[in-house]
């Protein structure tokens, strides 16, 4: 943009006709906008530069540099959330907006100061929008407010309108008053409400359903003019479930709501099929009730508890058949209004299942695999291996211990047989004939001789008893020595 088409271009006072912005920015609460206004060489950096929004054909100064000094390459102020910059360097103004809200939203200007005639020259002009992003989930209720400025009068209409192909499809307006009709239709399910004290436009949507997700325009009529107030997006999410049941066995499921909304609301079970709309199967009354209450009809049962916010249905004796997607839903005025869509599907192996009433997919698992059984089958088996290695191993112990015990009994029984003499009666009594008894072979080991008295004798000293070698009947070589050592007790 040239220098001499900008000096055309006078803002921040009042009559000025807006131009045609030259580009626009669309960013969600909670976002920073940042914008650049390159300016060329008849732009001098001593010349200030400023931040305008355009309102009602008037430009409001919200920030500006300060009158730069001649060392300096860069200028910065901050005022609130906006910040200015201008960077002589690469000549360039930088603007940056923090925490966007959707009252931010409008057209704003960058421009400098021409101190000649003290008025200021476009840069860039922009146009921002910014919009509330709002998620909720099917059954849900949204809220969203509208301020206006003191530009809109109290008595201009203002209305809410969901964006489409052909247009924004108005819903509610506050020259009509808002009423809920016996229609499963958007806008017997919003009202809006004109605070004109506040300056604020309530608009509320209820039974929310994921059809219902788009774009809406908070809007006022100023004449034959629509102007735009705000801008809003609206996600409605559908809460699923999904099972795996075996055939012939029983199911069960549990679908949750806002039980202060809607506990004295209708409760159904439908079957989806197609493009058929859903076939009711089976429902509660519309009697309000403090505990919880059941309903049979066929294999189904539905309960709902009231004071938790819970409805629950069973089908018995599964079936093939029985495999498809239902809807846990209220049931007003003949229309139905989705809580929660579960899918169910028949299996027809032996094994049981384990179901989850919690929104999510739920697994199938066999029972011949529980893992309950299958633990304390391990812990069985470890058991019983540690007790078989604890029992070989007494069983080595005392193997040993006895192979041990038998040796040192061997080897005490030899020692001894050294040392073994008989102890003679106090009253001995000697033979009439000695008798002199020796071993039949004729090894070199010890010869032993016993004597028996056979007549009382007193023995004042030992008596001792020498046997020569030749009456041992030993070769003459051998010069061993025999003898015995008897001794009498008086």
């Amino acid at each position: 943009m040239e220098l001499g088409v900008l000096l055309l271009l006078p803002l921040c006072f009042p009559g000025f006709q807006a131009q045609t912005s030259d580009s626009e920015e669309r960013l969600s609460e909670g976002s920073t906008l940042h914008v650049q206004c390159p300016y060329t060489a008849g732009v001098t950096y001593q010349q200030q530069k400023v931040w305008c929004r355009v309102s009602n054909n008037k430009y409001e100064p919200l920030v500006e540099t300060s009158r730069p000094t001649e060392y300096s390459y860069r200028n910065q102020a901050t005022n609130g959330k906006v910040t200015i910059e201008d960077d002589s360097m690469r000549k360039t103004v930088s603007i940056t907006m923090t925490n966007l809200q959707a009252e931010d939203s409008g057209t704003y200007v960058c421009a400098f100061l021409y101190y000649s005639s003290y008025s200021y020259y476009l840069l860039k002009m922009i146009s921002l929008s910014v919009f509330k992003e709002l998620h909720k989930s099917e059954l849900e209720t949204v809220s969203v407010q509208c301020k206006y400025s003191a530009l809109v009068h109290s008595t201009d209409v203002k209305f809410w309108c969901q964006e489409g192909q052909t247009g924004c499809k108005v819903l509610v307006r506050t020259d009509y008053p808002s009423a809920q009709g016996n229609s499963k239709a958007l806008e017997h399910r919003t009202v809006i409400q004109d605070d004109t004290q506040r300056r604020t436009v309530t608009i509320t949507m209820q039974k929310l359903q994921a059809q219902d997700t788009g774009v809406y325009w908070c809007a006022f009529y100023r004449g034959a003019h629509t102007i735009q107030i705000m801008e809003a997006r609206v996600s409605v999410f559908k809460r699923t479930q999904q099972h795996t049941a075996k055939k012939s066995g029983n199911f069960s499921v549990q679908c949750s709501y806002n039980a202060l909304e809607y506990g004295a609301a209708r409760k159904a079970w439908c079957k989806e099929v197609a493009e058929k709309p859903c076939t009711i199967l089976i429902t509660t009354d519309l009697k309000p009730s403090g505990y919880p209450r059941t309903f049979q009809q066929g294999r189904l049962t539905i309960q709902d508890d009231t004071q938790k916010g819970v409805v629950t249905i069973t089908i018995r004796e599964l079936q093939a058949q029985d495999s498809g997607v239902y809807l846990c839903a209220l049931y007003e005025h003949g229309y139905i209004f989705r809580m929660e869509e579960v899918t169910l599907n028949i299996s027809d192996k032996s094994a049981g299942t384990t179901l989850s009433g919690t929104a999510g997919t739920s697994q199938a698992t066999p029972s011949g695999d529980d893992p309950k059984l299958s633990s304390n089958a391990n812990f069985f088996i470890l058991l019983y291996g540690v007790l078989s290695i604890l029992l070989i191993l007494a069983l080595i112990s005392l193997i040993t211990l006895c192979i041990r015990q038998h040796k040192q009994l061997k080897r005490k029984g030899n020692g001894q047989a050294d040392h073994i003499y008989e102890k003679p009666e106090d009253t001995a009594q000697l033979d009439s004939t000695e008798r002199l008894e020796s071993p039949k072979d004729d090894s070199k080991d010890l010869k032993y001789v016993t004597l028996n008295f056979k007549s009382k004798i007193i023995l004042q000293d030992p008596l001792y008893c020498n046997v020569e070698p030749s009456q041992a009947h030993m070769k003459p070589k051998d010069e061993n020595v025999e003898y015995a050592i008897i001794a009498v007790k008086q």
